[in-house]
C-alpha cells in the first residue's frame, strides 16, 4: 500500500514534477550562477508572510533535501506590529507549509508609520536591519529574501526612470553595517506568475503589505511608483513579448566602454579617464 503523503510532501513532489521548469529550475538556477551558497553557509530565511517568501521557505527546505553544498537553514519570521489577524495568518501558513520557523517581534511599524515622507523605505531600511541583527544572533551568515525577476526589473526601471540612474538588485550583497555577513535572492530568475501559479494552485492565501498604511490606502510614493512600472512593463510587452526579458539581459551585459560616467565602490569615474589613457 503506497504511503500517504503530507499536503506539503505532496506540494514538495509537484515543484519537482509539475512546477519544475517554472520555479524549480529557476530557482536552482540563481543558486548555481550566482553562487549564493558555500559550503558551511548558516542562512536565515527571512519569511514576510507574502507569497515570495513563503515559496522561498519552501524551496529552500526542498533545497537542504537535494543539495551537494552542505548548508543550515534557519526561517525567521520578524512580526513588525502585525494585527492580531494578519499574525495569526502569518504563523499559521509556515504551519500549513511545515516550516520550522522562528519568531521575534520589533516596532519598525510604529517608527515607520510616525514619520510624514517616505515611511514605506524607512520600514524597509528598517526591517532589513532588524533581520540582519537577528539573523547574526542566531549565527548565520548570510540572509535570504523573496525578490523575484520581476521585481529585479521594475527596480532597475525605476532607478533610470525617477532616479536618474542605472541601477540593478544584485542577486547577492554584502552588507555594510554587518561585517561578514550577506544577502542572498534566490528566487531572481523566478517570474512572479509562476509564483502566483503555486499559489492559487494549491489554495493559499498570503498577507500582502499588513502595515497600517497599506490599509488605509495611504502608500508612500514609492510603491505607487512600483505600480506604474508595472503598467508600463504591462504595455510593452504588447508590442514586444521579449521586453522583460531584454530588460534582465540587459544588467548582465553592461557595455560599460559606452558609459558617460558611472560610480564604483563610492566612488564616481568618468570615461574621461579611459580617454587620458589613450
Amino acid at each position: 500500500m503506497a504511503r500517504q503523503l503530507s499536503p506539503s510532501q505532496r506540494m514538495e513532489q509537484c515543484l519537482l514534477t509539475d512546477m519544475r521548469k517554472p520555479i524549480w529550475r529557476p530557482f536552482m538556477r540563481s543558486i548555481r550562477d550566482y553562487r549564493l551558497l558555500s559550503p558551511g553557509d548558516r542562512v536565515a530565511v527571512c519569511i514576510s508572510g507574502g507569497k515570495d517568501s513563503m515559496l522561498l521557505a519552501v524551496l529552500m527546505r526542498l533545497l537542504q533535501k537535494h543539495s551537494e553544498t552542505p548548508f543550515e537553514a534557519v526561517y525567521l519570521i520578524m512580526d513588525p506590529g502585525y494585527s492580531p489577524e494578519n499574525r495569526r495568518q502569518v504563523e499559521e501558513n509556515a504551519r500549513r507549509l511545515e516550516i520550522p520557523y522562528t519568531l521575534f517581534e520589533s516596532d519598525v511599524f510604529e517608527v515607520a508609520n510616525a514619520q510624514d515622507e517616505h515611511p514605506c523605505f524607512l520600514c524597509a531600511r528598517m526591517r532589513r536591519g532588524c533581520l540582519y541583527g537577528r539573523a547574526r544572533a542566531l549565527g548565520c551568515n548570510k540572509i535570504a529574501l523573496g525578490h523575484h525577476y520581476d521585481d529585479v526589473i521594475e527596480t532597475t526601471l525605476m532607478a533610470m526612470l525617477y532616479g536618474g540612474q542605472i541601477q540593478a538588485m544584485p542577486p547577492m550583497l554584502k552588507a555594510k553595517n554587518f561585517p561578514g555577513m550577506a544577502l542572498i535572492r534566490p528566487l531572481y530568475r523566478v517570474r512572479e506568475a509562476d509564483i502566483r501559479t503555486w499559489r492559487d494552485t494549491f489554495g493559499l492565501e498570503f498577507l500582502r503589505c499588513a502595515c497600517r498604511l497599506s490599509e488605509s490606502a495611504a502608500l508612500d510614493e514609492t510603491a505607487s511608483k512600483r505600480q506604474e512600472i508595472k503598467r508600463l512593463i504591462a504595455g510593452l510587452h504588447r508590442t514586444n513579448p521579449k521586453v522583460e526579458q531584454n530588460i534582465f539581459n540587459s544588467i548582465h551585459r553592461v557595455q560599460l566602454d559606452t558609459m558617460v560616467g558611472w560610480k564604483q565602490r563610492g566612488e564616481m569615474h568618468s570615461f574621461l579617464e579611459e580617454i587620458d589613457k589613450y
